[in-house]
């Protein structure tokens, strides 16, 4: 009777197992279909990219108002980019007439010259102003501005950007002309300065995801010891990222979100790094379970049971953290919010699916050399992490207050932090093209000459409003737009008026990009509105002003939201106040402390001039929405082992079989964000290191040694208001 028993036990057993396998073969399929379509969105991806600052501004912004009257004047509108060409050498109109007259005709000609790659000349993408040759007082150089419409910032040819095309038509083209002379030639200005920016995204595609894949393979491949099973989890955030770059490619050509360089960048390596720890966290339990379960489809449902719930609380903490940011004032970072969101959805969806459906489909021999078997013991109870757990039952109080006295010492170099703003020269790691140009414009103009503070006024106010801004310091000159002569195209005597209002352009003897620079926009408009309150003042000056106020305003409205949703949710998961409290306090220290190390390595060792005042909220975002993943890795484990064996020895349990997986998932993402300083920008560099190093901090700090501390000591109590906290110790 038993043996019949055991035969239709073993026949259930069977079918069970071939329904599931067939379930993991639908699945796999599915997504090599989602692969099929979406492979077509990254070579795309860059095409839908909003890399204009004004264009993130919000409605209210003085310098968007401004600039809706700016508009109005041709020769110096809201849709112009002012690029500068510059040369330098022996310039002097009188000593050196021949090369001057070379120069005044190449500047007439210059818009009749045909961009290769449209067959267009390049005055079709020019804007209605004069180019006329302004030669330096000291007679070594010669500006040349040209006003490019700024509408063509989002124009392709062939799926390749326009404006760096053009720009280095020019360049090459001046090179050509004037490089044998002995003329040095640069282009800069925010036309120059955007086109590098272009470049410098576009690595994004190849540059970035290449080295973050070989980065994260090489990891994997030291966690698994195993030739073949660092693949799986690799290929399943390679797919992860493909569903998610084409649903944000189909929204943003719909303009639903807004997408730039950056936000593209961030979300390529938050859903690499997301999905391999998701994948970690499911691996290492499959593997504890294939040592208890003869069947791998059982080991399988056990361990995606055990993991569901704190991937799908992980996921949910990010996906609300950033969801936040459409609070945001500016566009670029509530493009982040949804963008963001739909990388780590993506990430949840094919690690919950995708990877288990691989893993039971290729069975065991993927785990080869170390194949786990049933009834064999875990390796994991007998290796570093039982040690550590070791530790931190014996010396519990020396464990939590050492660490928290390191956190604390570091956290006390926070304040130091300058996040006051980078000029968009101080943006780039190297030297491109438009920073050595703006440093040599510095040398022989006016430093903000080219990009004018654009002052609208009433016509009554001319005179009074010009002599008000010129009281300002480091305001070099104010001179009002005129008219051009029909038939010569040049500028006269006659004042530009429209709607009774006149633009007057004041020129700064500061880099108009500056942090300096963008600190006189509040002196201006004091000024300025002290003759007539209806005065704007715009421009790029302005622009940057206003961009790095609103990152500030967004730091202290955002920051408190994000960490009322993250209590609130680790409160429902963990069904315990006082262990969401603890756990929030440990990760805004965490983060305190990254800040403080930052504020240390970006000025003594990298030399950084500062940061973007919108880095504070960035690496907040990340670090205390990616940090608290951890937290729920480790809490809902010891919250588990709890129920069985008592509080104190659950989290050493919990301790030693997730610390483990947490740290190589730290790892992976530490590595994953520090590939964001292959690209050539200050912020990515610097949001790279923050959040590589706050993750490492987290795992290796907080989660191993700090938090289990404090609950060993705490004890049962930490589960407070839920009836676990009455269990026996």
């Amino acid at each position: 009777m038993s043996e019949n028993v055991n035969v239709e036990s073993g026949s259930k057993k069977s079918v069970k197992g071939r329904k599931a396998l067939w379930l993991a073969v639908v699945a796999i399929i599915t997504w090599l279909a989602i692969g099929g379509f979406s492979g077509a969105a990254f070579s795309k991806i860059s095409t839908v990219q909003e890399n204009d600052n004004s264009a993130f501004l919000p409605d209210s912004a003085e310098s968007t108002i401004a600039n809706k009257s700016i508009v109005k004047f041709s020769q110096q509108s809201a849709d112009v980019l002012p690029t500068l060409l510059l040369l330098v050498g022996d310039l002097n109109p009188t000593a050196n007439a021949q090369t001057f007259a070379a120069v005044n005709q190449y500047a007439a000609t210059l818009g009749d010259k045909v961009l290769p790659e449209s067959g267009k000349p390049l005055s079709s993408y020019f804007a209605p102003t004069p180019i006329l040759p302004i030669p330096a007082p000291d007679g070594k150089a010669i500006l040349i501005n040209v006003s490019l419409d700024s509408a063509i910032a989002g124009e392709n040819i062939d799926e390749e950007p326009v404006l760096p095309l053009i720009i280095e038509f020019i360049r090459e083209d001046l090179e050509k002309n004037f490089g044998a002379s002995g003329l040095q030639t640069h282009v800069t200005g925010p036309g120059g300065i955007f086109a590098d920016l272009f470049d410098a995204f576009g690595s994004i595609d190849t540059r970035l995801l290449q080295t973050t894949l070989i980065v994260v393979a090489i990891i994997l491949i030291v966690v698994y010891r195993s030739p073949f099973l660092w693949i799986i989890p690799l290929f399943t955030a390679g797919t992860a990222l493909g569903l998610a770059t084409m649903i944000v490619y189909y929204l943003a050509k719909a303009n639903v979100v807004d997408l730039n360089g950056q936000t593209q960048g961030i979300m390529d390596v938050l859903v690499l790094g997301a999905t391999t720890d998701y994948a970690l966290l499911l691996i290492s339990r499959y593997r504890e379970e294939l040592h208890h379960h003869q069947s791998r489809f059982e080991a399988m449902k056990i361990a995606w049971r055990g993991i569901v719930e704190p991937i799908l609380a992980s996921g949910s903490t990010v996906i609300a953290g950033l969801m936040v940011l459409l609070l945001s004032d500016l566009s670029s970072n509530r493009g982040l919010g949804p963008v963001g969101s739909i990388g780590i959805a993506a990430s949840m969806l094919a690690a919950l699916t995708l990877l288990p459906a691989l893993l039971v489909v290729f069975g065991r021999w993927i785990f080869w050399p170390k194949i786990p078997k049933h009834g064999q013991e875990d390796e994991k109870l007998s290796g570093i992490w039982s040690k550590v757990g070791s530790l931190v039952e014996r010396r519990a109080n020396r464990v939590w207050i050492a660490t928290a006295a390191i956190l604390l010492i570091f956290a006390g170099f926070a304040p130091t932090l300058k996040s006051d703003g980078l000029a968009q020269t101080e943006a780039f790691t190297a030297r491109t093209d438009s920073v050595i140009g703006l440093e040599k414009l510095g040398e022989h103009f006016p430093s903000g000459e080219g990009t004018p503070v654009e002052i609208v006024v009433d016509e009554a106010d001319i005179a009074s409003v010009s002599a008000a801004v010129l009281q300002v310091e480091n305001v070099a000159n104010v001179a009002p737009v005129t008219n051009l002569d029909p038939v010569t195209k040049q500028p006269t005597a006659e004042l530009k008026v429209v709607e009774g209002r006149v633009l007057l352009n004041a020129t700064l003897n500061l880099a108009a990009d500056s942090t300096e620079a963008k600190a006189l926009i509040p002196l201006i408009r004091e000024a300025a509105k002290s003759v007539n309150p209806n005065v704007l003042v715009g421009g790029q000056t302005a622009i940057g002003f206003d961009i790095d106020q609103s990152s500030k305003r967004d730091n202290r409205v955002i920051i408190p939201i994000v960490l009322l949703l993250i209590a609130i949710i680790l409160g429902l998961l963990l069904r315990s106040i006082l262990a969401a409290g603890l756990l929030l306090v440990t990760v805004i220290l965490s983060f305190a402390a990254t800040l403080g190390v930052c504020a240390l390595v970006f000025e003594h060792v990298f030399g950084f001039a500062g940061t973007d005042a919108s880095f504070p909220l960035f690496a907040f975002v990340f670090l205390v929405a990616l940090g608290i993943d951890y937290n729920i890795f480790l809490m809902t484990r010891v919250r588990e082992e709890s129920m069985k064996i008592g509080t104190r020895a659950g989290v050493i349990k919990g301790l030693t079989v997730t610390g483990g997986v947490i740290t190589s998932a730290g790892v992976v993402l530490a590595a994953t964000f520090g590939v964001l300083g292959v690209l050539p920008l200050v912020f990515l560099a610097e949001l790279g290191f923050a959040v590589a190093f706050g993750v490492l901090l987290d795992t290796l700090v907080v989660r191993s040694l700090l938090v289990p501390a404090l609950v060993r000591v705490i004890g049962p109590k930490i589960w407070w208001p839920s009836k676990l906290q009455h269990q026996e110790n």
